[in-house]
């Protein structure tokens, strides 16, 4: 996994920011932001979910600035992460995450000390199902208790054409759960797929 970006100028406050100057939610992806979703999708040869709008100040171009990392499994599954950090605990961080081929929640290592001895387990990355939104044509799963680098995220869940689909973003100052909450309804609302081309 890539490292934390840290960046110490600036402050996000608890705003969001359209990522193009129209009004209207895009229907493509934004064009500095499609050669790297594009190159997800045709690397994995499936489609992946492209963002038209991300919480301020983050953006979703690969590589840029705010690119915490994109990493791939040897299922083919997929993490891509946008950070921004301000020392010593402020975050706006989301992730998008997608499980070609599978719909099944994946499950997470959960390691516990019991009588001074290290039990590990395992269970469901995303728990805690609070009901689902209705956000365009995806109908999303809201999961408040989540592990892994999801751990402190609300996310949303999704399946689409046998695959299983999620994006996260982390509940933590300058954000609130509301916001946090506010700023995924947007989100998700605007995806718009990047089909592979090779």
């Amino acid at each position: 996994m890539a490292a934390l970006a840290l960046f110490a100028s600036g402050c996000s406050g608890d705003e969001s920011r359209p990522a193009a100057a129209a009004q209207t939610t895009p229907t493509t992806c934004p064009q500095t932001w499609k050669a790297g979703w594009q190159r997800l999708a045709n690397r994995l040869h499936t489609t992946v979910y492209c963002p038209t709008w991300m919480p301020s100040p983050l953006d979703a171009k690969m590589g840029g600035q705010w690119d915490n990392g994109v990493s791939v499994e040897k299922d083919k599954s997929y993490l891509v992460s946008f950070l921004w950090h301000e020392p010593p605990s402020q975050d706006v961080h989301v992730n998008f995450r997608g499980y070609p081929g599978r719909t099944k929640i994946p499950r997470c290592e959960d390691v516990e000390v019991v009588g001074g001895k290290v039990r590990r387990t395992t269970m469901p990355c995303f728990s805690d199902p609070h009901g689902t939104r209705r956000l365009g044509d995806i109908t999303a799963t809201m999961y408040t208790v989540n592990r892994g680098v999801d751990q402190w995220h609300i996310l949303y869940a999704w399946h689409d054409h046998g695959s299983l689909y999620a994006v996260s973003e982390h509940v933590i100052k300058p954000l609130t759960y509301r916001r946090v909450v506010s700023n995924l309804d947007r989100l998700v609302r605007g995806l718009v797929r990047v089909k592979p081309t090779t």
